[in-house]
């Protein structure tokens, strides 16, 4: 989708801040409320901002243990782990990759017995042929 400098420059300042205010925006980038207001309505009609949401405090997230799993499916059953993994709340993201593995997901637990038990679970998954993970030991930065 077409975006130009004013839209771009509108989106990394809500992605550093998602809660900043129309106002506020507006003043950094030297518009008007309205303009601000109708840029970011307009993105949210095309599909370009999909919705708003909360990152975790570092305090928060570095509680949490982290780790990506890499998938081998059953190319007969792709949409049933799909939709397996899609119902396990803690798989935070599923993306499609290239290579020897089909998918990457990304996972959350609070202690290493929860996420054997999450990983157990996805090993189950009707069409989850073979996983492989790897615990993240520490974020150097996030965007």
């Amino acid at each position: 989708m077409q975006t130009d400098i004013i839209d771009q420059s509108l989106l990394a300042l809500l992605r550093d801040d998602a809660r900043a205010s129309t106002s506020d925006l507006a003043r950094r980038l030297g518009l008007s409320r309205s303009t601000v207001q109708s840029r970011l309505n307009k993105m949210l009609e095309k599909g370009i901002i999909n919705g708003f949401t909360v990152q975790l405090g570092e305090h928060y997230s570095n509680s949490l243990i982290r780790a990506h799993v890499l998938l081998i499916l059953d190319q007969k059953q792709v949409g049933r782990a799909q939709a397996g993994l899609k119902r396990i709340s803690s798989v935070t993201a599923l993306y499609a990759i290239s290579g020897t593995h089909d998918m990457i997901a990304m996972v959350e637990a609070h202690s290493t017995a929860e996420l054997n038990g999450l990983l157990d679970q996805i090993g189950d998954l009707e069409g989850i042929e073979r996983t492989t993970s790897s615990v993240l030991l520490e974020t150097k930065f996030e965007r």
